[in-house]
């Protein structure tokens, strides 16, 4: 499924509103000049609100489908129709505000 390819600029959200940030950027591949991600690298997530004795809060999150004809050192590209799945919840990564310009599949 094509998708606009994420860079670190953009706005990812855990399902409770934590924001999400990729840790390991891909200065390779540039799109609006800012780096873009691959699947490998996790997303850490601050600020998520969701306190439950178990399981706790967002803490980190991995892409697990990405973009599938785009890759950076063989590495599939982030893309916003992607599926991320945090930990230790299971929810999904939301991406809200990214690039428009770069489609990918």
């Amino acid at each position: 499924m094509p998708g606009l390819l994420l860079h670190v600029g953009a706005t990812v959200l855990c399902a409770h509103a934590g924001q999400a940030q990729p840790s390991v950027p891909n200065a390779n591949v540039l799109v609006s000049g800012q780096p873009t991600v691959t699947i490998s690298g996790p997303y850490l997530i601050a600020g998520c609100p969701f306190v439950p004795p178990l399981p706790g809060p967002c803490v980190t999150a991995q892409w697990i489908v990405g973009a599938t004809r785009v890759t950076s050192f063989g590495q599939p590209l982030v893309i916003q129709t992607g599926q991320a799945v945090c930990a230790p919840t299971g929810t999904p990564l939301v991406p809200l505000v990214c690039q428009t310009r770069v489609l990918a599949t």
